[in-house]
């Protein structure tokens, strides 16, 4: 028998005191409600950025878990096997993966919640079920999720991002640069979507990370989405640490990339194109500005094969 939604997930008595420590934060600001942040492992957080995103608040800011999702429902450990350790004649250990939901504070002391972890790949409807009741529960008002998708961008450039949203008015200062799209979905694309059709305001930025190091990782990538999940949240996050990351990454990658003249040219191209495009839209902010912008086909296609990439390196029976 199917589960019902609320059997997913499990709230923990630490939930308790969080909320009566988040009710005196968010009174004394006027009745603001929780903000949940959410960054979800898999296929669709190119250079696993969001996830990155996501460990950064882990490892900066006081933190306790407060929920945790049944994961034995929700992934399929044959498309993910989860590592295991054999040591001589023994299994020792086995690495069960996670989804759960944090309780933090930001700089200010501000409450927010974090949902971190492994995407599901079963039970979708479910799931978002699960955490829209727990959202509830929890008093949560905003719903803001992190995630990365490749681009034809250079590294060389500031990292950009595209903006969505239940409602305009919540993204209201970013520009609206694609038509109708019809790409490959997602947990985190579905949340956004059944959360807007029940009234709640729920919105995402996806970083642009380049299509070369979409199977790498990108402290700038990640540094970029905690730079505008402030922006749009208001939430005082730490970013140094991540900062510094992304200047040796850059460092790291400008000396592969001088390696090779083909890689060299592609870069320079690519460089040439955000150029144009920027200096056509002079004048606006270079935070939400992207290089020339791919038609419909072409970003479905560019999403097509990162996802066919990521089947390619998953590990077979």
């Amino acid at each position: 028998m199917a589960q019902r939604p609320e059997e997913l997930v499990e709230l923990l008595p630490e939930a308790e005191p969080f909320l009566a420590r988040a009710a005196q934060v968010t009174d004394a600001a006027g009745g603001r409600g929780l903000v949940l942040v959410y960054d979800l492992t898999g296929e669709f957080d190119a250079a696993h950025a969001g996830a990155l995103a996501g460990s950064h608040l882990l490892a900066t800011l006081p933190n306790q878990v407060v929920a945790r999702f049944d994961v034995d429902s929700l992934v399929d450990y044959r498309a993910h096997r989860p590592r295991m350790t054999f040591n001589g004649d023994r299994y020792e250990s086995f690495e069960v993966p996670e989804l759960q939901l944090h309780a933090l504070e930001d700089d200010a002391g501000t409450p927010f919640l974090l949902l971190h972890g492994t995407e599901p790949d079963l039970a979708w409807e479910r799931f978002v079920a699960a955490v829209a009741g727990v959202a509830e529960r929890l008093g949560v008002t905003s719903v803001v999720g992190l995630q990365a998708i490749p681009m034809p961008v250079p590294h060389t450039r500031p990292v950009t991002v595209t903006a969505h949203a239940t409602r305009r008015a919540l993204i209201e200062d970013y520009p609206v640069y694609w038509g109708e799209l019809r790409i490959p979905g997602s947990v985190a694309a579905l949340l956004e979507l059944r959360l807007g059709e029940a009234g709640v305001d729920a919105l995402g930025v996806a970083a642009h990370v380049p299509h070369y190091l979409a199977q790498a990782t990108s402290p700038a990538a990640s540094l970029t989405l905690l730079e505008h999940l402030a922006r749009l949240t208001g939430l005082l996050v730490p970013t140094e640490t991540l900062r510094e990351a992304a200047e040796a990454h850059r460092t790291e990658v400008d000396e592969q990339i001088a390696r090779s003249p083909e890689n060299t040219a592609v870069v320079a191209a690519l460089e040439q194109q955000y150029d144009q495009f920027t200096a056509a839209r002079e004048g606006t902010d270079l935070l939400s500005d992207v290089g020339e912008v791919p038609s419909g086909e072409e970003l479905g296609a560019e999403f097509e094969r990162f996802l066919a990439e990521q089947d390619r390196r998953r590990p077979r029976d």
